[in-house]
């Protein structure tokens, strides 16, 4: 609708420049049409007037009323006024939104997508979880944003690649290996022996169980097995039940470090997909960190920094003027016992990724993950390859407080130290979880009500969005129940029967669909797409109890009243979608 509006404006003013009202070499901007925040105002409002009024050396209002006088007729305008010091305010017509509500049905599960994105490439890389354990709430919280995100750029035309960054090297990793070799050993949290940093969750001594009964990877923890991973480190990889598994000869050895190391991350890596393909959070590409090595990347982008005359030596350590490139002090890239600093890979990782094909490059991350953003970009402007200021975006989030019978819940015996994205699942149920972990900012702390999540109350968000869909497919089955025989054709011929202020506003809120996905997207905002949708549900129940809709002795206003219906169902199920979460048609 908002595309109709412009379009209508932007034949205006170009009438106003053909005539010399506006210069002929004018640069017209983007022509802004919004929705007005009331009705009072018209549905939609323009500043277009006052955006060219010095160029048109005019009184804004006075242009305004040039524009106006300009404007194509058109049936879906009823009105058009002018407030305040230019701005034009446009009144649609019923029949407008009646046509819209028509579209919805003709269009289905394509209704508001949109091909903004022009097909052009875009990596989006979320969870990235070290495979050093069990997934913990706040990677749920990254996979319910990051998968989210994939969705709405998919949504709106971007060719859209999921990607999951494995760190699987450094410390982290050696801490996994020793902690499991010590319990494989009999040794347990505490005792002498056992590594300062190791990992102390039950989880470390099922996998040293399974290890020396030499069980393949992919049923080392709790019998998970997730897909086998494909694209890791730009190549295929082994199946990960073939990793340090049965067929090893040192599988059962305990004192085999590295063989321990690699069934350990085929575990973690296994279990952690388990754990994704239960969330409905699927991954294009796998990338390992150990391959950036493996391949001579990390390398290869030390020797780009320094051919550039970006690094130098000081106290036996390579640095990189980082300051050159906006951050706040130089940076150590490779310390002097000859080992990188973390952010050295990162930066190689990214340039993969630029390497790959992505032209735009969104990364989702914890916001304990700060301090190395502008260290990163500035690695790869030093780079020199043409790469944008602005490339990689980033999208933050912030920590997850979990509470039940209100009380904080902080730990899982099983992890040891954290609340597990399994446990979340488990006690609200996927769809709860995915909808509170995505429906407020991601830079905001999240509280996560487990007992808000389980209830079946008008409180609770999803509930009260999945049982808005579910009433129109109640409807339906009433429909057949009580004999009557639904006509959607007859019933969008009569759209113009409904002329009640509820039905007219289920019709307007349906309308801003297309509007809501296209600016989460662009805006990289998901908690939007969430917002939109329960104020669509709230528009609908108020429907539904304002108007009887099986009227029983009129057939043509039932069937255009559950049109409607049908309409808001179809709107609801698409953004559901979007957020991954489903539309039941019982509850």
């Amino acid at each position: 609708m908002k595309d109709t509006l412009r379009a209508l404006l932007s034949t205006a003013v170009e009438s106003l420049r053909a005539s010399g009202t506006l210069p002929a070499d004018l640069d017209l901007p983007t022509l802004a049409v919004e929705r007005t925040k009331t009705r009072e105002h018209g549905d939609f409002a323009s500043n277009v007037a006052m955006a060219l009024a010095k160029a048109a050396r005019s009184n804004p209002r006075a242009l305004a009323q040039q524009i106006v006088a300009a404007i194509p007729a058109n049936d879906d305008i009823a009105k058009v006024e002018i407030a305040g010091p230019g701005f034009i305010n446009i009144f649609l017509s019923d029949a407008a939104w009646q046509r819209e509500i028509a579209s919805v049905l003709a269009k289905g599960r394509h209704y508001g997508r949109c091909a903004v994105g022009k097909g052009v490439r875009v990596g989006v890389e979320y969870v990235s979880a070290n495979p050093t354990g069990p997934l913990h709430v706040g990677h749920g919280r990254a996979a319910a944003i990051g998968d989210t995100l994939a969705r709405l750029l998919a949504a709106t035309g971007w060719d859209v690649a999921r990607e999951f960054y494995y760190n699987d090297a450094g410390a982290q990793i050696d801490n996994l290996a020793r902690s499991v070799q010590a319990r494989c050993k009999g040794v347990f949290p505490g005792d002498a022996g056992w590594p300062e940093d190791g990992y102390r969750g039950d989880y470390i001594l099922d996998i040293a169980r399974n290890y020396l009964l030499g069980k393949p990877a992919a049923d080392g923890v709790g019998g998970a097995s997730g897909p086998d991973s494909r694209n890791v480190g730009g190549a295929s990889s082994p199946d990960a039940r073939n990793v340090g598994g049965a067929s090893s000869p040192d599988a059962r050895n305990p004192n085999d470090l590295d063989a321990i190391r690699r069934y350990a991350v085929a575990v973690l890596r296994a279990e952690q997909n388990a754990d994704l393909a239960a969330f409905g959070v699927r991954f294009d590409v796998f990338f390992l960190e150990s391959s950036l090595y493996a391949d001579g990347k990390v390398e290869e982008t030390v020797a780009a920094l320094t051919a550039g005359g970006h690094t130098y030596e000081q106290d036996g350590a390579l640095w990189l003027r980082s300051t050159d490139f906006g951050d706040d002090k130089d940076r150590v890239m490779r310390k002097s016992d000859g080992a990188y600093t973390y952010f050295v890979p990162d930066v190689a990782y990214h340039y993969s990724k630029w390497q790959r094909g992505y032209v735009r490059a969104i990364t989702e991350l914890g916001a304990d993950h700060h301090g190395t953003l502008t260290r990163v970009k500035a690695g790869l402007q030093a780079l020199g390859k043409g790469i944008p200021k602005d490339w990689p975006q980033y999208v933050l989030h912030q920590m997850v407080t979990v509470m039940r019978g209100g009380q904080e819940v902080k730990i899982s015996k099983r992890a040891g130290s954290y609340l597990t994205l399994r446990d979340l699942i488990d006690e609200a149920g996927r769809d709860a979880t995915r909808w509170f972990l995505v429906a407020r900012k991601p830079d905001s702390q999240l509280v996560f009500d487990i007992d808000l999540a389980r209830s079946q109350s008008n409180d609770n968000p999803v509930y009260y969005v999945q049982y808005a869909h579910a009433r129109v497919c109640s409807l339906l089955r009433q429909c057949a129940e009580k004999g009557y025989t639904f006509d959607q054709a007859n019933g969008v011929a009569n759209l113009s029967r409904l002329t009640a202020e509820s039905e007219l506003a289920l019709m307007i809120e349906i309308s801003r669909y297309p509007e809501v996905v296209e600016a989460a997207a662009a805006q990289l905002e998901p908690q939007a797409l969430a917002q939109y949708l329960r104020e669509l549900a709230n528009a609908f129940h108020t429907f539904y109890h304002a108007q009887p809709i099986l009227v029983a002795d009129d057939a043509p206003l039932r069937d255009a009243r559950l049109t409607l219906a049908l309409a808001a169902r179809q709107a609801l199920a698409n953004g559901l979608d979007l957020l991954g979460v489903g539309a039941p048609e019982a509850m």
